[in-house]
């Protein structure tokens, strides 16, 4: 059943009602409620939950919101009021008592973005922001602040992400929705939670908790990845380049077990992505990562982000070279090495898309039937020479070994005096030299089924120098007989 034109009652904080009643439906919202016009209020616009089952609780928590506002007003930029946070301003009752919802300032949408695409290059130049570097430590700042102010009550957002946050595009300032799903603090530590949380903002201790036991320490972790990834066009700090590839972690699985990439000490699993600029950071900045996401160190409060973020905006410097980009270290400006990379990568990508294909080192488009012819040629040219100098080769060993003992027969008087002992230590090195020079000439032999030859080749060298022993010695070959 439609909502618009039901009238409701509107309770206030001071404790004084109204009756309002809803116009058009303006955004269906998520799974806790839709929005409507407020016709009595054009400023304000009213949220219905989808339900009546969770009244009670949710009458509680929005009392505890009414009664324990953060100070988070709005800004007026030329004249033009920007609203930071949709925070309820009355609660709805229906005839029955039933509390239906609640009512709150109306933010103009159509002048916000999400910060989702504030932090993307390409998504900036698709949609036409800005892409001066300041403006992304403006948002940073501006988030931090709200973020701060809500803590200064006691309130938690716990679902903490860049597009659960959306940013004026004129002044970067916050635009915070869906506060009622925020982690409330209440009268006498009550605490109404909140209902989700999402992967990789989840801090590491968090892993073992229900979003419901949420608190600080998730939104300060979830806080400090955001301004990372403002500060470093995009990368998420538990990013990065793993070492080996034979495990896969996802992102929240590199968070649950600290593999921070961008530390002073080197990461275990992963390193930095190549286009991490975080070697650009200010000193303290760094140490307030370290602080943020390496085990057992203190996490840096919303609020001392918004006073370092103030000091970096106050400190930075003008790049000369690129007007959109400032720089905080003597090391210069990080953004200008990064497009540097790129583009020396570009370059190489470009040269290489416009060398010749190839096929084995061969241009494609010089591979013609008449050069084909030619190189065939050549190449069976080459392999008859080959041939014949393999036949020759064997043709000289064959002859060497057969007239072996002939030759040995030269140096007989002194190879007889030298002793049975030297013999067989010639043997020996005969045997061994033999190796050796078949593993030389074998690979310039043109012959199929090399290993065969080899064995045979081989096999007549020790036989030619086994005859050449006896013959030396005068060995009667009847003495083989007494192998009988």
């Amino acid at each position: 059943m439609s909502e618009e034109h039901k009238t409701y009652l509107a309770l206030y904080a001071d404790g004084h009602n109204e009756k309002v009643t809803l116009g058009e439906l303006i955004n269906k919202g998520g799974a806790a409620g839709s929005i409507y016009a407020d016709l009595s209020h054009p400023d304000s616009v009213a949220k219905i939950f989808h339900e009546k089952e969770h009244s009670d609780t949710n009458r509680k928590k929005l009392q505890a919101m009414l009664h324990n506002r953060p100070d988070i007003p709005s800004r007026i930029h030329k004249n033009v009021e920007y609203i930071q946070i949709a925070w309820p301003t009355a609660l709805l009752e229906d005839e029955q008592g039933f509390c239906v919802g609640y009512l709150m300032p109306l933010i103009n949408t159509s002048q916000a973005i999400s910060l989702d695409h504030l932090i993307q290059k390409a998504v900036r130049q698709k949609l036409g922001i800005s892409d001066k570097y300041i403006n992304r430590l403006y948002a940073a700042f501006n988030l931090t602040s709200v973020v701060a102010a809500l803590h200064a009550c006691g309130h938690y957002i716990v679902d903490l992400k860049p597009s659960n946050v959306s940013i004026y595009k004129k002044t970067m300032l916050v635009a915070m929705f869906d506060c009622d799903g925020f982690s409330i603090k209440g009268d006498n530590n009550a605490r109404y939670p909140a209902e989700f949380v999402s992967e990789e903002y989840i801090y590491p201790e968090g892993m073992k908790q229900t979003c419901q036991e949420m608190g600080e320490e998730q939104d300060k972790f979830a806080l400090a990845v955001i301004i990372f990834k403002l500060l470093n066009e995009g990368i998420h700090p538990f990013s990065g380049s793993p070492r080996k590839n034979d495990q896969m972690l996802s992102i929240q699985e590199r968070i649950a077990e600290y593999h921070y990439a961008y530390g002073i000490w080197p990461d275990s699993y992963q390193a930095p992505h190549p286009y991490s600029i975080h070697d650009y950071f200010d000193k303290s900045t760094m140490n307030l990562f370290e602080r943020a996401f390496n085990k057992g160190s203190e996490r840096p409060s919303a609020l001392e982000w918004q006073q370092h973020l103030d000091y970096l905006i106050e400190h930075a410097k003008q790049c000369k070279k690129n007007r959109n980009h400032i720089y905080f270290t003597p090391k210069g400006c990080g953004l200008c090495m990064v497009e540097e990379k790129l583009k020396i990568q570009l370059d190489s990508y470009k040269k290489q898309q416009e060398k010749p294909q190839t096929v084995r080192g061969v241009n494609i488009e010089k591979l013609q039937n008449e050069d084909l012819n030619k190189k065939q040629q050549k190449k069976e040219q080459r392999n008859h020479i080959k041939n014949y100098l393999s036949y020759g080769i064997l043709a000289s060993y064959l002859v060497f070994f057969t007239f072996l003992y002939k030759l040995a027969g030269i140096f007989k008087d002194e190879i007889l005096s030298a002793g049975i002992f030297a013999q067989f230590f010639l043997i020996s090195a005969g045997i061994v030299g033999i190796n050796k020079l078949l593993k030389i000439i074998m690979p310039v032999i043109s012959v199929e089924k090399q290993q065969n030859i080899l064995s045979m080749l081989r096999i007549f060298a020790y036989i030619c120098l086994f005859i050449a022993f006896v013959r030396l010695n005068g060995i009667p070959f009847e003495w083989f007989d007494l192998a009988n």
